[in-house]
């Protein structure tokens, strides 16, 4: 279960990426990085957060604990920052926050030869499963705290689902940009990888997980009739992917023995 937590103050916007998150703190004592629902992508990019982030949670990999935040766009009348304003004022109600790591600091990508094959192979499976055109050189999303590697700021995941178009086709397709992946270099075996989290993406999990995309969020989608055939579609999706052949897998294998 995911839980749902009220943001009792704003405490500063953070200024990484362009969907311009914001730390604050919840009426569980709590602090979190709040993804706001009005930003760029609007709710594309907190389902894409809420799926990817809850499925990388459930396949044993370092994924922050993300909640539903619920948040009053009085908090942040303080902010000094105009477009921020705007920002907070059009994401009032239900948003995604992922636990706040304090201290951590942004993977550095010279470090990448001392990630443990094992742990790359799996996060490379898991983005390939996901889509995530994130995770490269450029843009890593990853997190070093306590000297162990997070995964964060999976929004650009799921990226078929900003137009629908062949959707069902792309469930079963490769991912060619596999190949741009920090970690690919250094990942192990990606067919033990795919023989050991597989299984794990049941379709029960996948089913749980769709549910609780907040129905607002899959309004005025004109790729579908009703919010219904919205919400099947992504469960459609993501049990179509996993399905075999995964030929993502193949994509990211090839990818590698080209790197080496």
């Amino acid at each position: 279960m995911i839980r749902t937590v009220t943001a009792t103050r704003y405490v500063k916007p953070l200024r990484e990426g362009g969907s311009l998150p914001a730390i604050i703190e919840a009426d569980d004592d709590g602090m979190y990085v709040l993804k706001f629902r009005g930003a760029a992508q609007g709710p594309k990019a907190l389902i894409a957060e809420l799926l990817a982030g809850r499925i990388g949670r459930a396949l044993g990999l370092p994924v922050p604990e993300l909640v539903f935040v619920e948040f009053d766009g009085a908090l942040g009348r303080n902010e000094p920052h105009a477009e921020i304003q705007e920002l907070v004022a059009r994401s009032e109600g239900l948003n995604v926050a992922l636990d706040y790591l304090p201290g951590s600091f942004n993977f550095d990508p010279l470090n990448v030869p001392g990630v443990e094959p094992d742990l790359a192979a799996r996060i490379v499976w898991f983005d390939a499963y996901i889509t995530n055109v994130d995770r490269t050189p450029r843009n890593p999303n990853m997190l070093l705290w306590h000297r162990k590697l997070w995964l964060i700021d999976h929004g650009a995941a799921l990226y078929m689902h900003h137009t629908w178009a062949d959707w069902r086709a792309r469930a079963r397709g490769r991912f060619q940009p596999i190949k741009d992946h920090i970690l690919l270099k250094v990942a192990g075996d990606l067919q033990a990888a795919d023989a050991a989290l597989a299984p794990l993406v049941t379709p029960a999990l996948i089913a749980g997980l769709v549910a609780d995309i907040p129905e607002a969020w899959l309004e005025g989608e004109p790729a579908f009739a009703s919010v219904g055939e919205h919400r099947a579609a992504y469960e459609e999706y993501l049990r179509a992917r996993v399905e075999s052949p995964r030929l993502f897998v193949e994509e990211a294998a090839d990818a590698r023995a080209q790197r080496l």
